[in-house]
Order: structure tokens, then sequence, then C-alpha cells
């Protein structure tokens, strides 16, 4: 048997497989009346690779084995066929896989401590459901609490043979950057500063003291022509008073519920030093 043809037949089981395929599984291939030569399952899956260079896939080695997959150059056209809605994933839960990944085995007390919150058990129960992560023991301590690790279908999906092939943290500088797919909505994002009304972005602390001064002198303007409409209020009779009786003096309760009359009677009475 020479070795195209034992090319073509590596080729045609990598296709046809809907998983990676390890070097054993595919000697396995071969009977025992008439086994691959040795090394030549290693020599096709060289050539395999040597030519999709340039083409729009390519021979990748996962952990699970190899593995037929789209370049990256070319993924966001393929990914079109599937018009199913994908699923979204938000910051926490892309910072609590990236915790478990980078930092594994580690428990759920501990993600908490160093995210600084507190994590959701939906969280972690959607991680395992993804099949991206797994108990793989338990801490020797009060409580025996669960010890969390990423499997081989986390490495399967980002394309990675060990966890030795994770991105340097230094080079992570968003989590957007693990996976085009995985589009997130972010629900901590801090909600921007509310505008107060008359004061502007580029206004100054002295630009807000001018503006209390002159309302304050605005205000004492006010009180002085309210103040005085009042007293002539009080020494004009009543001419439709036929029957003689005093009015009586107005008093606070008496005043129109306005802020603007009330703040400027209490200004002046404090001026006059009553």
């Amino acid at each position: 048997m020479d070795q195209s043809f034992i090319t073509r037949i590596v080729e045609a089981a990598l296709l046809a497989a809907n998983q990676p395929l390890t070097i054993v599984q595919l000697r396995g291939l071969f009977t025992l009346d008439e086994p691959a030569p040795e090394g030549s399952i290693e020599q096709a899956l060289i050539d395999l690779r040597a030519a999709c260079e340039g083409r729009g896939i390519e021979l990748a080695e996962t952990a699970s084995g190899y593995r037929f997959q789209v370049q990256a150059d070319v993924h966001a056209w393929v990914a079109r066929l599937w018009t199913e809605r994908q699923t979204k994933y938000t910051r926490a839960t892309l910072e609590t896989l990236a915790i478990i990944a980078y930092r594994q085995p580690i428990t759920r007390g501990e993600i908490e401590q160093v995210r600084g919150v507190a994590v959701s058990s939906n969280i972690i129960k959607a991680l395992e459901e993804r099949e991206w992560i797994r108990v793989i023991g338990h801490r020797d301590v009060p409580g025996r609490p669960e010890l969390l690790g990423t499997t081989r279908g986390f490495l399967d999906y980002f394309g990675l043979k060990s966890l030795d092939q994770l991105p340097p943290l230094s080079e992570l500088k968003d989590f957007g950057e693990l996976d085009p797919q995985l589009s997130f909505v972010d629900p901590d994002a801090p909600k921007p500063a509310p505008i107060v009304a008359g004061i502007g972005d580029d206004a100054g602390p002295d630009d807000a003291g001018d503006e209390d001064d002159a309302n304050s002198d605005s205000i004492d303007s006010h009180s002085t022509e309210d103040n005085n409409e009042h007293r002539n209020d009080q020494d004009t009779p009543d001419d439709g008073n036929e029957t003689g009786i005093a009015h009586e003096a107005p008093n606070d309760d008496a005043i129109p519920a306005s802020d603007d009359t009330h703040t400027a009677l209490v200004d002046d009475d404090d001026s006059t030093g009553a």
C-alpha cells in the first residue's frame, strides 16, 4: 500500500468523522492483514496539513485529535450557513470561564474572591451544560467544596491542543477576543452619570458659584418689592368693608403656596433683624 493511498484514506476519514480523530483511531482503520506501514499515518497528516496551505480549510490538532476546520479569515462568511440565533454570554460568564481556565483547579469561593462578587449558580450550570467545565475533585478543607476545571470540549471548541496553548493574560485585552462567536451583553457596565439641569459639562465650581450669587441677588430684589406691596396692602383700608371692622394682619398661613414668595419673605425678615 503506497503512501498516497494512505493519505487519501486518512483525508476521507477526517472529513467523514463528526469529531476529531486520534492517530490510534486512524491506525485502526487498517486491518491486521494489511496494516499501515510504521509512520505512514503521521506522514499522511503532514502531507494533508501542507496541502491545506492557501485554502479555506486547515488540518488542526486539538485535545481530542485531528480535524479539518475552517480557516479563521473566512469564518465570518461560512458562519452565515447557520441562521439560528447564537447563544450570547454575559461578561460575568466569560470572566468565570477565563478564571477557571487559567487557575484550575479552583473552587467557586475562590472564583468569587478573584471577581469580587458572588458567582451565580446559573453561570456554573450554563458552563457545565455547555460541557466546557466539570467537577474534577474536592478541596480537602471543611465542607469539601468542589474543584472546577475545563474539559476536552473546551479545548476542542477553542482549537487548543492543551492548556499550554492558552494566550498569556497580558495579551487578553478583551474577553471578546476569545472567539468571535462569543458575543455578550455586559450587565455590569457603568451607566452614564445623570446630567444636572442648568450646569454644563464644562462648568466649573467658580461658574456654579457665580450662578448662585446671581440667583441670590434676584431673590433679594424680589423680596424687597414683595414686602413693600405687602405693607401697602396692610395700610390701605378695604373700600368694600362698610361695617368698619378692622382687617386682621395676614400671618404666615395666609401666604400663597409659592416657593419664591415664601423665600422672599424669609429673606426680608432676616435682613430687617425681625
